[in-house]
């Protein structure tokens, strides 16, 4: 893991604390003042200051400011800060219902429900994440102490430009909390006090695991009485320091000299000489930055930090003699700051990669930077690199019929703005990337690919099992397809989960994709709801493992399907205990093969052949044996033979079969193209048809939010305005037909949905059938799915009183009708026992590929889950 160093750089503090608030009186005002938050900002930067890591001028404090003062405090920190930004937010925090955006809530703040602007004067999270991420900042820490700050983790996560933010939350998602007392800081800050406030050197992941342990410690709760639970996200082996105190060096006097020798005083990089009272003892021993070294943003700024450095040299060097010190200090210091100073900015390279790739990609560009391939015999580099990450999908497509906007952005489409800047080089995690990319190629496109021939690493896609729920055979762990390993596991214990990443942003989901797609007889819909979450998927593999310990439960019953490579590297997330899992090897999945490709832009002359000799330099570096090195230690394997491990340590991850004798075949271009267009059918608008059980005894069990209707509309905010739906009431009619339309089928609102649901449905005096009307559900729902492969689901809510006519000949007609549809059935039973093993519901659902829910679970999670899976989410 890497830890970012930065002492000595232009660095930022914004501390935010709204302790008093102009609106607190009902209908439209917050709950009240925070009279605590006051103590934070007092308390928090008294800290920062005695840290190492912040000058006292580099610290800004925001007393209550208005969302316009905090909007220009944030722009002015975001602008100055060079090497780290830390904003710290205290205050209240605010959700709508949907829970899909973080409000937090400034002096000005007011709550309008069901307005437009739901909370005026508050500023989003994806707003401020924006604002955060413009900054030249080579890192960025949030840290947020209010109610529902837990929210932001799904905002943060579903962010493109995330890759330098670092996000620690005082709470759980949907969760409010106390502020405690008001002549003490609130509980989350007084123990990061706490914590901040102790000797030796802290990083964010230390801070946020540790914050973790002592809250629980404490036995805190949130205002629902559940354990107040601290929550962080970074990309996996990111981390900061933010804390280095003591070990014999005034701390008062270390932070103005990093600030000074960063050429900042924290007045918008104004100049102004050191005092030598404050010049530390132990000067020649600091670490200089490495004034060539390439921020992930360069420009003008970073530029004018180099020659503002290059400028105080002298005066260092002057105040260092005017001291007294030996000549071994001062030699020291002259080579600390000579030599390399005196070289120009190297050229930057642009490297654009697949997200599964991109710790990796980084970690060998980095070893580069300082390698002696990329430094001449002055020590100077040759060049800089920048490695980004995007989308595959989104990528293939902008260089393959895009790159024109990414040349010219247009309002409606702007690769720069949502894939990054025009690539040098790009590593796609297959070769059939590029195929796609060049076999559909605009012919007016201004990028020109040049690929390597092969592959320079390989890592198969595996089935991560829990142990426990793992195959010690070699033929059953592997050789066998996807679809086998999923149905052994299954046996093996029927509650468990297959997990798989989001195929539209990372290759590796794509591919095992393709397989599962790829067996005869697979029907996309009923794949995904086989697979999917509720919800969003993770767009990563390491996302997707970092997720799954949030419940423990789901981390014991889960395989992920994720590259191999990550059961030796891991994954960086906060989580210190997980499931241990065994790699299985499907033997019908392409692997990950990432290859190098030179990125060639027409009209991009000027600089050409420096750039070219600079991309060589890389290709031949990374293709060779110091890339070799960089993947062998995050667990890649060889690209070509028998695709042996390349760590040849000897000792193989754990869970990792040393030669599993992976498939050797490239990744096909039509079948990944075919697999992403299945997905976008299957993941796309979905259609429920909702079975009431109205009939008489249905009485008991109707009204309240665990009745029958009340279950049913709960379960709406899974569908948007894109999906179709509709409702059936099952009873025994006049007419002899088994059910009456409550709600027709077609687009709805959750509002008119929920009214109509309101007003018509109702306990008939009439039993229930069933069986006639799950069979007319099924020739319903065949019709209206027979020309595409849009998610599908049938949900039939009842009491099971009348399960004895699903019985006999009866129910085994209905189940050979349920294998054969494609059309998934949730059986929701309000009576304990209705999916024991044996009993209708639960070999209904079974055979359809549903679930079953009775008493026994939490109908009313479980019901909106499943839904979820099926529609678009909330209108």
């Amino acid at each position: 893991m890497t830890r970012f160093d930065p002492r000595g750089r232009v660095n930022r503090a914004l501390l935010v604390g709204v302790s008093t608030y102009d609106f607190t009186e009902p209908p439209h005002g917050v709950p009240g003042d925070l009279p605590a938050v006051e103590e934070n900002l007092n308390r928090l930067r008294e800290v920062l200051s005695r840290g190492g890591v912040f000058g006292e001028h580099q610290i800004i404090v925001a007393r209550s400011p208005s969302l316009d003062d905090f909007e220009r405090e944030l722009r002015t920190a975001a602008e100055e800060a060079e090497g780290l930004l830390l904003l710290y937010f205290a205050g209240h925090g605010a959700i709508p219902s949907a829970g899909d955006e973080l409000f937090l809530q400034m002096r000005n703040a007011s709550v309008i429900p069901g307005g437009h602007a739901v909370f005026p004067g508050a500023e989003m999270f994806t707003t401020m994440l924006t604002w955060l991420a413009s900054s030249p900042a080579e890192r960025i820490v949030v840290i947020l102490d209010c109610c529902f700050a837990g929210n932001a983790a799904w905002i943060w996560e579903t962010f493109r430009d995330k890759r330098r933010v670092l996000l620690l939350m005082s709470v759980q998602a949907n969760h409010r909390i106390d502020a405690g007392d008001a002549a003490t800081p609130t509980p989350f800050t007084g123990e990061l006090l706490q914590l901040m406030g102790e000797k030796g050197e802290l990083g964010f992941r230390q801070v946020s695991d540790t914050l973790r342990v002592r809250m629980a410690a404490g036995r805190h709760e949130t205002l629902r009485g559940e354990p107040w639970t601290p929550q962080s996200r970074a990309e996996p082996d990111e981390d900061v320091l933010l804390s280095a105190r003591g070990d014999g060096v005034d701390q008062g006097a270390w932070s103005v000299w990093a600030a000074w020798r960063a050429g900042d005083d924290g007045e918008h990089g104004s100049q102004r000489p050191l005092p030598l009272r404050l010049l530390p003892a132990r000067a020649a021993r600091l670490r200089w930055p490495r004034l060539t070294r390439i921020p992930v943003r360069p420009g003008r700024r970073h530029a004018r930090g180099l020659a503002r450095r290059a400028r105080v040299r002298v005066g260092v060097l002057a105040a260092l003699a005017a001291l007294g010190l030996g000549s071994y200090g001062l030699l020291g210091l002259v080579g600390l700051v000579g030599g390399p100073g005196d070289c120009a900015p190297p050229l930057e390279l642009r490297v654009l990669t697949d997200p599964d790739l991109e710790a990796t990609v980084g970690a060998a560009a980095d070893a580069y930077l300082t390698s002696d391939a990329n430094t001449t015999g002055d020590g100077c580099r040759r060049s800089g690199i920048t490695v980004y990450s995007a989308g595959s999908a989104d990528a293939v497509t902008a260089l393959r019929r895009d790159s024109g906007a990414w040349h010219e952005p247009r309002e409606n489409l702007n690769p720069q703005r949502d894939i990054g800047p025009q690539p040098d080089i790009w590593i796609p995690a297959t070769p059939a990337d590029v195929a796609r990319v060049t076999t559909g190629q605009d012919t007016d496109a201004l990028a020109l690919l040049e690929p390597d021939n092969r592959a320079f690493a390989y890592s198969p896609i595996v089935l991560a099992v829990p142990r426990h729920l793992g195959v010690l055979s070699l033929d059953e762990r592997a050789g066998p397809a996807l679809f086998e390993m999923i149905g052994a596991l299954r046996e093996r214990d029927d509650r468990a989960e297959v997990r798989r990443p989001d195929p539209e942003f990372a290759d590796s989901a794509l591919l095992a994709t393709t397989a599962l797609y790829g067996t005869p007889g697979a029907d996309p819909s009923r794949v995904e709801q086989e697979i999917a979450p509720a919800g969003p998927p993770a767009r990563t593999a390491a996302d997707l493992l970092c997720a799954l310990p949030d419940d423990k439960a789901v981390d014991n019953r889960t395989a992920a399907l994720v590259p191999e490579f990550l059961m030796k590297s891991g994954v960086g997330c906060d989580r210190t205990t997980r499931s241990p899992r065994l790699a299985q090897y499907p033997g019908d999945v392409w692997g990950l093969e990432p290859v190098f490709v030179r990125v060639r832009w027409q009209g991009a002359d000027l600089d050409r052949d420096a750039r070219d000799a600079a991309a060589d330099d890389f290709r031949e570096w990374l293709t060779g044996e110091g890339g070799r090195t960089a993947f062998a230690a995050d667990g890649f394997r060889a690209a070509t033979g028998d695709r042996a491990l390349l760590d040849t340590g000897g000792t193989v991850p754990e869970g990792v079969l040393r030669a599993p004798s992976p498939l050797v075949e490239s990744a096909g271009r039509d079948a990944m193209e075919t697999a992403l267009r299945k997905y976008r059918d299957a993941r796309g608008p979905g259609r429920v048809l909702f079975l009431l059980d109205s009939s008489g005894s249905m009485a008991s069990r109707w009204k309240g939010a665990s009745g029958g209707p009340g279950l049913l509309k709960q379960s709406l905010g899974g569908l948007g305005e894109q999906d179709e739906y509709g409702v059936w009431a099952v009873a025994d009619t006049a007419g002899n037909s088994s059910y009456d339309t409550l709600l027709p089928f077609g687009h709805h609102t959750r509002k008119d949905a929920e009214r109509a649901i309101d007003g018509r449905a109702r306990v008939r005096d009439a039993e229930a059938d069933p069986y006639a009307a799950l069979l007319a559900a099924l020739d319903d729902m065949a019709g209206r799915g027979a020309d595409d492969d849009r998610p599908q689901l049938i949900v039939h809510i009842t009491d099971d009183e009348d399960a004895d006519r699903l019985t006999g000949a009866r129910l085994d007609d209905l189940l050979s009708r349920a294998r054969s549809a494609t059309v998934p059935i949730a059986v929701v039973s309000l009576a304990g026992g209705g999916c024991a093993a044996g009993e209708p519901g639960a070999r209904i659902s079974a055979a359809s590929g549903g679930r079953c829910l009775d008493a026994d679970d939490e109908l009313g999670a479980g019901l909106s889950d499943e839904v979820a899976r099926t529609g678009t989410g909330e209108d």
